[in-house]
Protein backbone atom coordinates (compact mmCIF):
# COMPACT_ATOMS: atom_id res chain seq x y z
CA UNK A 1 0.00 0.00 0.00
CA UNK A 2 1.67 3.69 -0.76
CA UNK A 3 1.77 5.59 1.97
CA UNK A 4 -0.34 8.45 2.65
CA UNK A 5 1.41 12.19 2.20
CA UNK A 6 0.15 14.79 4.59
CA UNK A 7 -2.62 15.70 1.78
CA UNK A 8 -4.68 12.55 2.43
CA UNK A 9 -4.18 12.51 6.48
CA UNK A 10 -7.09 13.01 9.11
CA UNK A 11 -7.31 11.71 12.61
CA UNK A 12 -6.50 15.09 14.35
CA UNK A 13 -10.05 16.38 14.77
CA UNK A 14 -11.39 16.33 18.36
CA UNK A 15 -14.72 15.79 17.19
CA UNK A 16 -15.86 13.53 14.27
CA UNK A 17 -18.11 10.84 13.89
CA UNK A 18 -19.08 8.47 10.86
CA UNK A 19 -21.33 10.47 8.90
CA UNK A 20 -24.23 8.39 6.60
CA UNK A 21 -22.30 9.00 3.21
CA UNK A 22 -18.70 7.47 4.53
CA UNK A 23 -21.28 4.28 6.48
CA UNK A 24 -22.99 3.56 2.82
CA UNK A 25 -19.44 3.71 0.90
CA UNK A 26 -18.15 1.45 3.63
CA UNK A 27 -20.75 -0.68 2.65
CA UNK A 28 -20.45 -0.72 -0.97
CA UNK A 29 -16.32 -1.19 -0.80
CA UNK A 30 -17.52 -4.39 0.80
CA UNK A 31 -20.24 -5.65 -1.00
CA UNK A 32 -18.59 -4.32 -5.13
CA UNK A 33 -16.47 -6.86 -6.53
CA UNK A 34 -14.22 -4.62 -7.92
CA UNK A 35 -11.66 -7.48 -8.91
CA UNK A 36 -14.46 -8.89 -11.03
CA UNK A 37 -15.62 -5.64 -12.69
CA UNK A 38 -12.39 -4.44 -13.30
CA UNK A 39 -11.55 -7.66 -15.08
CA UNK A 40 -14.86 -6.73 -17.58
CA UNK A 41 -13.77 -4.00 -18.06
CA UNK A 42 -9.73 -4.18 -18.95
CA UNK A 43 -10.05 -5.61 -22.39
CA UNK A 44 -11.25 -2.86 -23.63
CA UNK A 45 -9.71 -0.19 -21.79
CA UNK A 46 -6.96 2.17 -23.23
CA UNK A 47 -3.01 0.90 -23.23
CA UNK A 48 -0.64 3.36 -22.18
CA UNK A 49 1.13 4.16 -24.88
CA UNK A 50 1.84 7.26 -26.91
CA UNK A 51 0.04 10.48 -25.05
CA UNK A 52 -1.69 10.94 -21.71
CA UNK A 53 -1.26 8.10 -19.77
CA UNK A 54 -4.52 6.28 -18.86
CA UNK A 55 -6.15 6.62 -15.20
CA UNK A 56 -6.39 3.42 -13.56
CA UNK A 57 -9.21 1.43 -14.38
CA UNK A 58 -10.51 0.96 -10.63
CA UNK A 59 -10.13 4.32 -9.93
CA UNK A 60 -12.20 5.22 -13.00
CA UNK A 61 -14.86 2.59 -11.72
CA UNK A 62 -15.38 4.00 -8.19
CA UNK A 63 -15.57 7.63 -9.85
CA UNK A 64 -18.52 6.68 -12.18
CA UNK A 65 -19.91 4.69 -9.14
CA UNK A 66 -20.12 7.47 -7.61
CA UNK A 67 -21.60 10.19 -9.49
CA UNK A 68 -24.36 7.61 -10.07
CA UNK A 69 -25.30 6.71 -6.33
CA UNK A 70 -25.28 10.35 -5.42
CA UNK A 71 -26.79 11.65 -9.19
CA UNK A 72 -23.65 13.98 -9.89
CA UNK A 73 -22.74 14.98 -13.23
CA UNK A 74 -19.28 14.49 -14.79
CA UNK A 75 -18.15 18.38 -13.35
CA UNK A 76 -20.40 17.89 -10.01
CA UNK A 77 -18.17 14.60 -9.57
CA UNK A 78 -14.85 15.74 -9.98
CA UNK A 79 -15.51 19.29 -7.59
CA UNK A 80 -16.78 16.84 -5.42
CA UNK A 81 -13.77 14.42 -5.02
CA UNK A 82 -11.97 17.83 -4.67
CA UNK A 83 -14.02 18.99 -1.42
CA UNK A 84 -15.11 15.81 0.24
CA UNK A 85 -12.37 13.66 2.00
CA UNK A 86 -14.91 10.87 2.43
CA UNK A 87 -14.97 11.06 -1.58
CA UNK A 88 -11.03 10.86 -2.17
CA UNK A 89 -11.36 7.93 0.27
CA UNK A 90 -13.42 5.85 -1.21
CA UNK A 91 -11.74 6.46 -4.77
CA UNK A 92 -8.00 5.95 -3.19
CA UNK A 93 -6.64 9.48 -4.44
CA UNK A 94 -4.52 11.35 -2.62
CA UNK A 95 -4.11 15.14 -3.10
CA UNK A 96 -0.46 15.22 -2.84
CA UNK A 97 0.66 12.90 -5.55
CA UNK A 98 -2.23 12.87 -8.08
CA UNK A 99 -5.29 14.94 -9.46
CA UNK A 100 -8.29 14.00 -9.60
CA UNK A 101 -9.56 12.44 -12.82
CA UNK A 102 -11.13 15.88 -14.31
CA UNK A 103 -14.82 15.64 -15.69
CA UNK A 104 -13.73 14.71 -19.75
CA UNK A 105 -11.79 11.60 -18.38
CA UNK A 106 -15.12 10.28 -16.77
CA UNK A 107 -17.30 11.12 -20.08
CA UNK A 108 -14.85 9.12 -21.60
CA UNK A 109 -14.82 6.49 -19.33
CA UNK A 110 -18.94 6.20 -19.59
CA UNK A 111 -18.73 6.67 -23.02
CA UNK A 112 -16.46 3.24 -22.97
CA UNK A 113 -18.53 1.37 -20.78
CA UNK A 114 -22.13 2.36 -22.87
CA UNK A 115 -20.32 1.36 -26.81
CA UNK A 116 -18.95 -1.94 -25.53
CA UNK A 117 -22.11 -2.69 -23.43
CA UNK A 118 -20.02 -3.49 -20.56
CA UNK A 119 -22.81 -1.89 -18.17
CA UNK A 120 -24.76 -4.92 -19.13
CA UNK A 121 -22.07 -7.37 -18.30
CA UNK A 122 -21.48 -5.78 -15.11
CA UNK A 123 -25.63 -6.38 -14.63
CA UNK A 124 -24.63 -10.55 -15.59
CA UNK A 125 -21.37 -10.72 -13.36
CA UNK A 126 -23.68 -9.13 -10.01
CA UNK A 127 -26.70 -11.87 -10.87
CA UNK A 128 -23.55 -14.84 -10.73
CA UNK A 129 -21.97 -13.23 -7.86
CA UNK A 130 -25.16 -13.62 -6.30
CA UNK A 131 -25.97 -17.40 -7.18
CA UNK A 132 -22.53 -17.83 -5.95
CA UNK A 133 -23.24 -17.29 -2.91
CA UNK A 134 -26.51 -19.19 -2.65
CA UNK A 135 -29.11 -16.48 -3.64
CA UNK A 136 -32.03 -17.94 -5.37
CA UNK A 137 -33.94 -16.46 -8.02
CA UNK A 138 -37.79 -16.68 -8.21
CA UNK A 139 -39.99 -14.26 -9.20
CA UNK A 140 -41.40 -10.93 -7.74
CA UNK A 141 -40.06 -7.70 -9.23
CA UNK A 142 -40.85 -3.87 -9.10
CA UNK A 143 -40.46 -2.10 -11.91
CA UNK A 144 -40.57 1.80 -12.41
CA UNK A 145 -39.62 4.32 -14.41
CA UNK A 146 -37.45 7.45 -14.35
CA UNK A 147 -37.41 10.46 -17.02
CA UNK A 148 -34.05 11.29 -17.43
CA UNK A 149 -34.34 15.40 -19.40
CA UNK A 150 -32.05 16.68 -21.69
CA UNK A 151 -32.22 20.02 -23.43
CA UNK A 152 -34.78 20.20 -26.29
CA UNK A 153 -32.48 22.04 -28.49
CA UNK A 154 -30.08 18.93 -28.32
CA UNK A 155 -28.06 18.45 -31.64
CA UNK A 156 -26.39 16.26 -33.34
CA UNK A 157 -23.79 15.62 -35.95
CA UNK A 158 -26.92 16.36 -38.52
CA UNK A 159 -28.19 19.50 -36.68
CA UNK A 160 -31.28 17.54 -35.89
CA UNK A 161 -32.27 16.06 -32.30
CA UNK A 162 -31.09 12.53 -31.19
CA UNK A 163 -33.25 10.50 -32.73
CA UNK A 164 -32.94 8.17 -29.52
CA UNK A 165 -34.64 11.09 -27.65
CA UNK A 166 -38.61 12.27 -27.28
CA UNK A 167 -40.98 14.47 -25.94
CA UNK A 168 -43.33 13.38 -23.29
CA UNK A 169 -45.97 14.81 -20.76
CA UNK A 170 -45.67 13.70 -17.10
CA UNK A 171 -48.69 15.81 -15.47
CA UNK A 172 -48.80 19.22 -16.60
CA UNK A 173 -45.40 19.55 -17.83
CA UNK A 174 -43.70 18.21 -20.99
CA UNK A 175 -40.06 16.76 -20.94
CA UNK A 176 -37.82 15.93 -23.68
CA UNK A 177 -35.26 12.96 -23.22
CA UNK A 178 -35.14 9.39 -22.37
CA UNK A 179 -36.36 7.31 -19.90
CA UNK A 180 -35.07 4.42 -17.86
CA UNK A 181 -37.34 1.56 -16.49
CA UNK A 182 -35.52 0.06 -13.55
CA UNK A 183 -36.20 -3.51 -12.06
CA UNK A 184 -36.05 -3.63 -8.39
CA UNK A 185 -36.69 -6.98 -6.16
CA UNK A 186 -39.78 -6.68 -4.12
CA UNK A 187 -38.18 -8.52 -0.83
CA UNK A 188 -34.95 -6.71 -0.54
CA UNK A 189 -35.59 -3.56 -2.63
CA UNK A 190 -32.02 -4.95 -5.28
CA UNK A 191 -31.78 -3.34 -8.22
CA UNK A 192 -31.85 -6.16 -10.87
CA UNK A 193 -32.27 -4.89 -14.54
CA UNK A 194 -32.39 -1.70 -16.28
CA UNK A 195 -33.26 -0.36 -19.66
CA UNK A 196 -33.09 2.69 -21.14
CA UNK A 197 -36.28 3.89 -24.01
CA UNK A 198 -37.24 7.02 -25.59
CA UNK A 199 -38.88 9.52 -23.17
CA UNK A 200 -42.66 8.60 -24.72
CA UNK A 201 -41.92 5.20 -24.55
CA UNK A 202 -45.00 3.97 -21.75
CA UNK A 203 -43.82 2.22 -18.71
CA UNK A 204 -45.88 -0.39 -19.23
CA UNK A 205 -42.99 -1.45 -22.05
CA UNK A 206 -40.24 -1.90 -19.61
CA UNK A 207 -42.57 -4.06 -17.11
CA UNK A 208 -40.68 -7.75 -17.89
CA UNK A 209 -41.22 -10.00 -15.17
CA UNK A 210 -37.65 -10.53 -14.29
CA UNK A 211 -35.60 -12.97 -12.27
CA UNK A 212 -35.65 -11.59 -8.67
CA UNK A 213 -33.68 -12.32 -5.20
CA UNK A 214 -36.29 -14.56 -3.28
CA UNK A 215 -33.46 -14.76 0.07
CA UNK A 216 -33.92 -11.76 2.12
CA UNK A 217 -31.10 -9.51 1.90
CA UNK A 218 -30.66 -7.21 5.12
CA UNK A 219 -29.08 -4.43 2.82
CA UNK A 220 -29.43 -3.33 -0.82
CA UNK A 221 -27.25 -3.41 -3.28
CA UNK A 222 -27.51 0.11 -5.57
CA UNK A 223 -24.60 -0.81 -7.49
CA UNK A 224 -25.78 1.33 -10.69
Amino acid sequence: MKQMTLAGSTGFERHSRATRKAAFLARMEALVPWAEFCALIEPHYPKAGNGRPPRGIELMLRMYLLANWFNLSDEACEDALYDMPVFRDFCRIDLGRERVPDATTLLNFRHLLEQHEIRLALFAKVGELLLANGLKLSGGTIVDATIIAAPSSTKNEDKARDPEMHQTKKGNQWYFGMKVHIGVDSASGLVHSASITAANVHDIVGFVLRPAISHPIKHPNPLF
